[in-house]
């Protein structure tokens, strides 16, 4: 098993409610901001001096909970103080941004890393489509035409143009070109039909981020299936699981270091009627009733039930282990994206748990 520290860069400042967005930025302290910053990145610089697998980095909007508007800024930072562990950009958010833009930087970007990015480009979460006018409703379509364009713009010798249904370029030759050839590993997100089947078609790695194992397990099988189909077969470095972790020597102590500040994401939108539109705009895809309701409406689950579901891993390093192979077993994941920041949580804990981590809970891992 791979195992990945996502880096969420949360602010550091206490925020009325974190679980409402968008938050007002009047809540915002530039100095506690930059501090927020500087330790998202050390904490991922002390990954890679412990020797994990790969750090990741997102995109998202209008929050507290992560300070990563742009991914592309933060992996450049990241190029120059990571040196050893794979830097993972899961998104950028496509259908929000222009495609031969996310061609050209992360194109530079593996040239910066030495070959060492992966591109995830992800959809988002629907309330976000909010932030830049996108309409939810054309997420999906927006999203395989811009992935098909990247991937054209990274392997084409020779300039070419695009008309497409929305986007359209009179000629396309990105410099510079990526160092991993014919280009960067690839994942996209993968929770509904719609994505596992476009995942299969093109081969690419399957994510699964802060969703739970039950549903993550039928996601991963159905990926399979249509792989299979497609004839290939996805081996468990093409699926990923992300989730919140806490391990500290005891299971009681991991637990109070991480409730306080436990969140699985804000839900709550503000604006008349947005919940409704959403839930109706066919983000979800075929199952966008009944996906929509549970994602969208369900009540938060307490601390015990998030356990269960695989939605945060906590405890001692033998529980942590366990937990962990659970995952990898029941959904056939073979890399795991942990984020060590919940929350307000302060630095020191989040370091004390990826520390406690690196000496006790990777070895283990690594030796199945």
């Amino acid at each position: 098993m791979k195992v990945s520290v996502y880096g969420r860069v949360p602010y550091a400042g206490s925020v009325e409610d974190r679980s409402r967005w968008p938050v007002a930025g009047q809540m915002f302290d530039p100095a506690t901001g930059q501090r927020s910053v500087r330790e998202g990145l050390d904490l991922l610089e002390r990954a890679d001096q412990l020797g994990f697998d790969w750090v990741s980095v997102a995109e998202h909007h209008y929050t507290p909970q992560q300070l990563s508007p742009n991914p592309m800024v933060l992996a450049g930072a990241l190029s120059q103080r990571v040196k050893t562990a794979k830097i993972a950009l899961l998104g950028p958010t496509l259908p929000f941004l222009n495609p031969v833009r996310v061609a050209e930087e992360l194109a530079l970007l593996d040239n910066l890393s030495g070959g060492r990015i992966i591109a995830g480009l992800m959809r988002g979460a629907p309330g976000e489509y909010i932030t830049y006018g996108v309409n939810p409703a054309e997420s999906r379509d927006r999203f395989q035409e811009a992935l098909q364009l990247i991937v054209r713009a990274w392997t084409e010798p020779q300039p070419f143009g695009w008309e497409g249904r929305f986007y359209q370029f009179r000629t396309v030759s990105i410099w510079p070109r990526p160092v991993q050839q014919p280009h960067p590993p690839m994942f996209m997100s993968g929770s509904t039909p719609e994505s596992g089947e476009f995942a299969a078609r093109l081969c690419l790695g399957l994510g699964l981020a802060f969703t739970t194992v039950p549903l993550a397990k039928e996601s991963a099988r159905y990926y399979r299936a249509q792989a299979a189909a497609m004839g290939w077969q996805p081996t468990p470095d093409d699926v990923l699981y992300r989730t919140q972790v806490s391990v500290a020597d005891t299971d009681a102590l991991a637990r109070a270091a991480v409730e306080p500040y436990f969140t699985l994401g804000p839900r709550r939108a503000r604006g008349a009627g947005i919940q409704d539109a959403l839930a109706t705009s066919g983000f979800f895809g075929r199952d966008s009733a009944t996906h929509a309701s549970r994602e969208l409406t369900r009540p938060q689950a307490t601390f015990d039930e998030a356990v269960e579901l695989g939605q945060i891993v906590c405890g001692s390093p033998p529980t942590v282990v366990a937990q962990l192979r659970r995952i990898q077993h029941e959904v056939g994941a073979g890399i795991v994206d942990l984020s060590f920041q919940s929350g307000a949580m302060p630095f020191g804990p989040a370091l004390r748990s990826l520390e406690l981590f690196a000496s006790d809970v990777l070895p283990c891992l690594r030796d199945s």
